[in-house]
């Protein structure tokens, strides 16, 4: 349990351009996010998150995956750098690995992602073409704390907008990424290092209240 006076130090692990982390950057230095973005990690070495995380004067530090044999060994290394910046939070922002059960457990209700799908619709990868080729009317994004069943955690803020009918799959990837996700991911970070939201038992709580399936509902 974090003192009352502790300052809250949140890591933010990404693999790529990291426009959810400098949503969350923005909202830092808006003062908007009471706790320090302590550090930026990424298993891409030239990751642009990195450059965006220096250009805010947040440390960095890349662990590449390829130098280790296996998944377990890799996340062994990653917990380790953590504890060394003596993170409470992680916030995984695009970070294109899936965690260990060991890892996983390590961080459970200290440890959100983001998802580009109105889950539980959606898990995994090619989301807004899935959305498309279903048929769907509306679609989004969700952000839920992390457990071991991939994007199955349990959800604390979910974002929909209308699909436009002969969307393309890139123009809709676009718009949930500018329209919602770049909105509700801060606000949720935000709640996260204020205690607001917390989980447990496989249940997120809102101010120790349960939250509904899906989250808080957000529209664009």
């Amino acid at each position: 349990m974090l003192a009352e006076t502790a300052v809250v130090r949140i890591a933010v692990l990404i693999s790529g351009s990291g426009s959810n982390l400098q949503a969350i950057i923005d909202a830092k230095a808006a003062n908007l996010i009471p706790a320090e973005l302590a550090l930026v990690l990424s298993n891409e070495p030239q990751a642009y998150g990195l450059t965006r995380a220096q250009q805010a004067g947040i440390e960095t530090q890349v662990l590449d995956h390829r130098d280790y044999p296996n998944r377990e060994a890799y996340d062994a290394a990653l917990k380790h750098a953590l504890a060394h910046h003596e993170i409470d939070f992680v916030v995984l922002a695009g970070f294109m690995r899936i965690l260990s059960q060991e890892f996983v457990q390590a961080y459970a209700g200290r440890m959100l992602n983001i998802h580009p799908s109105l889950l539980p619709k959606y898990p995994g990868l090619h989301t807004h073409r899935r959305a498309i080729e279903s048929g769907d009317t509306v679609h989004g994004a969700t952000v839920h704390f992390v457990t071991s069943d991939l994007d199955m955690g349990p959800p604390v803020i979910q974002g929909k907008l209308a699909i436009e009918p002969g969307e393309s799959e890139q123009s809709l990837s676009k718009r949930v990424l500018e329209s919602i996700e770049h909105q509700i991911y801060p606000v949720a970070v935000k709640w996260l290092a204020e205690g607001r939201i917390t989980s447990e038992d496989g249940q997120a709580f809102f101010d120790r209240e349960p939250l509904p399936p899906g989250g808080i509902k957000w529209e664009a």
